[in-house]
């Protein structure tokens, strides 16, 4: 698992160069890729050394009347690509695969995740557990769940909300606007509850 810095601050932002000590800083850009082309994107971007994540799982399948476990993407058309803002926009105007940003409808700019936001989706994401539970972003039934992190197993260091999906205590992950993951249940005896979370964490929670 790659390392990652904290950052804050809520990061729905235009597109700027973000300086720190006279160079750019990279972010988290959420791509739409359209025509189920995202692992043609993710080939082009390790092959350039660009980091990048697809949400992934494994899944059941029949063929030739024998079941296979095939690791596919979760969510189709989407990737997240970790880079800096002058450097993104030389990878568009360079590639010829489908890719465009995901707008934030309010401010009509690109979205940027935050790093702390992206850090615990991937820790959840990243394990490609088959039992992965994929949802609709800001799910309104989940508002009243408490902001708790992992601390043992599969999905340790992760930060959500502990919530009840489909008869199972989970914990979720919000990508504000993008997409939410439920873990696979959860004893209560792996969490701890975040009694002082970061209030742009709680606020981009749910």
């Amino acid at each position: 698992m790659p390392s990652y810095k904290k950052n804050s601050n809520f990061a729905h932002v235009e597109v700027r160069t973000i300086v720190k000590k006279g160079r750019e800083e990279k972010v988290w850009f959420a791509i739409r890729v359209t025509y189920n082309r995202e692992l043609k994107v993710k080939e082009d971007l390790d092959a350039r050394g660009i980091q990048n994540f697809v949400p992934m799982q494994y899944r059941r399948e029949e063929r030739h009347g024998v079941m296979v476990k095939r690791l596919v993407p979760s969510v189709h058309n989407l990737i997240f690509i970790h880079i800096t803002p002058t450097d993104m926009k030389e990878y568009k105007m360079s590639t010829e695969l489908p890719i465009r940003y995901i707008m934030d409808k309010a401010n009509r700019k690109p979205i940027i995740v935050p790093e702390k936001e992206m850090e615990n989706f991937i820790k959840v994401a990243g394990t490609y557990d088959e039992k992965l539970i994929y949802l609709n972003p800001d799910p309104g039934d989940f508002a009243q769940g408490e902001r708790v992190r992992i601390i043992g197993g599969a999905f340790a260091g992760a930060e959500g909300v502990f919530v009840r999906v489909k008869g199972d205590r989970r914990v979720l992950i919000n990508v504000e606007g993008l997409v939410a993951v439920a873990t696979t249940f959860v004893h209560p005896s792996m969490i701890e509850k975040i009694s002082n979370p970061d209030p742009n964490q709680l606020d981009n929670a749910l």
